[in-house]
């Protein structure tokens, strides 16, 4: 591969602050989220009634003022395409953009062999953009940060990567890349991805550090990481399985505590709130999340708000005895029937005697006159006829959809209920 010149801040026009591109990687195919990555990428999965997954982590960049970002998309992406090109404009005039790049196939024809091939092979972005620093970020979490507090991290302490990690329980660590800060609670001694039984924190033995899939590059160690990758022809060539071991081998890795982020508007309660909503079963919590009178994670943040796009729509109304407690009711619902604990996406409808709860409904989804929908997550058009049940008889839900191992009941797009 013909090596190219690396950046240099002396190339970049003077302004503001340091110049950085955002890549949010957005290939993963989502298995575990099925079935509603049947027909999507879990990106443009909907979350919290309107907003896309995507919505979260290109609401931070762009909150931080990091306003050139390439998404780097592969399965089934036209969903997601669509939403950012439609939703996610930004004024050319500054020469601040949000694009999605397909897989372009520009080292052979064949598709991304894992995170950092994607970025191997997207490196003329790189390259055409000459920034000093490239925030490397996933495409699937709900959170909230500002991406600066930790650039000014890394820009200070001079690492080649810095990672963003989260203390969460040993016990989980089996989900997660591991992250083993030295003395200092900065340089990364170790980065394990996904091991089974890893040491816990000096300080609390019953947690560990947590990678939350978001990196800070100098632009030159990113590109010489990657071009030493694609020579290893053992690597899997993965972000977490791959680059951030080896730049932690050669010391130039830093921790980023999350829990040190601070966002204007947050509360005592969401501060540090992150989520990685793979599974059903976290997909599913999370939505519970939102909907208490204190939420554990406040949609309602208006000096850091997440940005999307809902279409125009009616306001949502109730009508013959309708009610909804405890719960998030988009624009264009109509409720004619109960709702309780459950977050209701556009245009759907409750008709009377219907009674909907502890769900979550994706747009246009219909509750039929007297259905019972209990614990359950319905993809977009999905009609439920009158007088049926989900999550009422274990054994026959078990038998006619997916259900998780939390007990959680998913039909995917479309799905026809008997």
């Amino acid at each position: 591969m013909r090596r190219r010149g690396y950046p240099r801040s002396s190339d970049v026009e003077s302004g503001g602050g340091p110049s950085v591109l955002g890549i949010v990687l957005a290939g993963g195919e989502g298995k575990r989220l099925m079935p509603l990555t049947a027909d999507r990428a879990k990106p443009a999965v909907t979350f919290g009634g309107t907003y896309r997954l995507v919505d979260f982590v290109l609401s931070n960049l762009v909150n931080a003022d990091i306003l050139r970002i390439c998404v780097l998309t592969q399965y089934k992406s036209h969903s997601l395409d669509r939403h950012i090109t439609t939703t996610w404009r930004m004024s050319s005039l500054l020469g601040n953009y949000v694009t999605p790049v397909p897989a372009q196939q520009r080292l052979g024809p064949r598709w991304y062999l894992g995170s950092a091939d994607a970025i191997l092979q997207s490196l003329n972005l790189i390259y055409d953009e000459r920034p000093e620093y490239v925030a490397v970020f996933g495409a699937d979490h709900v959170y909230r940060m500002d991406p600066r507090q930790m650039l000014n991290q890394h820009i200070e302490s001079g690492a080649g990567v810095t990672v963003a990690g989260i203390r969460v329980p040993r016990a989980e660590s089996s989900s997660f890349g591991v992250i083993t800060p030295g003395s200092d609670g900065r340089t990364v001694e170790r980065f394990l991805e996904k091991p089974a039984d890893p040491p816990g924190l000096a300080d609390d033995p019953d947690c560990v550090f947590a990678s939350m899939g978001n990196y800070l590059f100098t632009t030159k160690a990113l590109v010489e990481a990657l071009q030493r990758d694609a020579e290893d022809e053992n690597s899997v060539h993965d972000m977490g399985g791959s680059i951030l071991p080896q730049l932690t081998e050669r010391g130039e890795a830093h921790l980023y505590d999350f829990s040190t982020n601070h966002v204007p508007g947050e509360t005592s309660r969401d501060q540090g709130y992150w989520r990685d909503v793979g599974t059903l079963d976290a997909y599913y919590d999370a939505h519970m999340d939102l909907i208490a009178e204190r939420p554990a994670f406040n949609l309602y943040n208006r000096q850091w708000p997440i940005y999307t796009h809902s279409g125009q729509l009616s306001p949502a109304r109730f009508n013959a005895g309708g009610i909804a407690s405890e719960s998030i009711i988009s624009a264009g619902c109509l409720i004619r029937g109960q709702v309780t604990r459950s977050v209701l996406s556009p245009g759907v409808v409750v008709d009377p005697g219907a009674v909907v709860q502890g769900s979550v409904l994706h747009d246009n989804v219909h509750i039929g006159r007297g259905a019972v929908v209990r614990g359950a997550v319905l993809d977009k058009n999905v009609e439920v006829p009158p007088g049926a049940t989900i999550g009422v008889n274990p054994e026959r839900d078990a038998e006619l959809y997916t259900v998780s191992k939390g007990g959680v009941i998913a039909l995917g797009k479309g799905q026809l209920v008997p």
